[in-house]
């Protein structure tokens, strides 16, 4: 059982289809008006037929009022972490707070090698990431000494001033699978951010990739409570009849999801499915109902 304590948070994850920006940025308004905390979107840049997630997320900020907004994950590969820090602070004070990094080492590297990107081994991409984020975390600490100056593998400043300091502290959620990613993990970020169809065995897999994730932050010294852990479910489906998990009657989900916050500690639930009324639903009925649950046996 590992219940780390935080918030639930619930969120939509959105296509970013350039085909479609219309619809996009209507759904991420939606879900701002069903009371969701979170508004993502996959970030490809190699992608021709999505939306530059930077500049839709920009534009939903400015769209809507009360919800956080996140890549899902950020592909560092395309997006140098200097620059990236930037703009990160820029677009939370912007929001007024509302934005949160997602970030990962990068995936289909033959995108990334086609858009100008450097072509990574598995490993390299665990190591520049890690630079990365603390090349970002040190632009974004205005109270520390001096300029910016990292001499690094993959990453190098030579005297970057600091800032703009973010409007709060910007959680830095990483999108991890493999042990290595999941150490980093550990570590040095504030969240874990997989998808639920990606793990090998499913809910199966989260004691155990749980448990790299804290072994790492305590080896760091941290508690492993201070890394929250995210999921997206991507199949999701309100439906007459139970057919596995957040496929089912309402009345399921939270049930479903309360399980999944006390005993594997998830405390975001971030679902795919582009329907309008499914992220209404999702934030004024289960939502709710998932938080009360939750408090209740948190209270015992």
């Amino acid at each position: 059982m590992s219940d780390y304590g935080h918030e639930l948070l619930f969120g939509s994850f959105i296509t970013p289809s350039a085909g479609a920006a219309q619809q996009v940025v209507d759904l991420a308004v939606t879900a701002d008006r069903a009371g969701l905390d979170l508004v993502t979107f996959q970030d490809h840049p190699y992608q021709a037929s999505f939306l530059d997630t930077s500049t839709l997320l920009t534009y939903v900020a400015a769209r809507t009022e009360n919800v956080r907004i996140s890549a899902n994950v950020t592909s560092l590969p395309l997006r140098p972490p200097a620059v990236l820090a930037r703009a990160a602070a820029s677009l939370d004070l912007l929001s007024g707070g509302r934005f949160e990094l997602g970030i990962g080492a990068g995936a289909f590297w033959d995108g990334i090698e086609a858009m100008g990107g450097r072509r990574l081994t598995a490993a390299q991409g665990v190591e520049a990431l890690r630079e990365g984020i603390a090349v970002i975390r040190d632009l974004w600490d205005t109270d520390a000494p001096g300029e910016v100056r990292h001499h690094g593998r993959y990453y190098e400043l030579n005297g970057a001033r600091r800032g703009p300091r973010p409007a709060h502290d910007i959680a830095v959620w990483v999108g991890a699978y493999k042990p290595r990613m999941l150490a980093l993990t550990g570590a040095v970020g504030d969240g874990w951010l997989p998808s639920m169809e990606y793990l090998p065995r499913g809910v199966d897999s989260l004691p155990e990739m749980n448990a790299r994730i804290d072994e790492a932050a305590e080896s760091a010294g941290r508690s492993p409570s201070a890394v929250r852990r995210l999921m997206n479910f991507m199949q999701v489906q309100f439906s007459p009849t139970s057919r596995g998990l957040l496929n089912g009657p309402p009345q399921t989900w939270p049930e479903q999801i309360a399980h999944l916050a006390l005993e594997h500690g998830i405390s975001a639930f971030i679902i795919g499915g582009d329907h309008a009324a499914t992220i209404e639903r999702f934030g004024a009925e289960v939502a709710p109902a998932a938080r009360e649950l939750v408090a209740q046996e948190r209270s015992r």
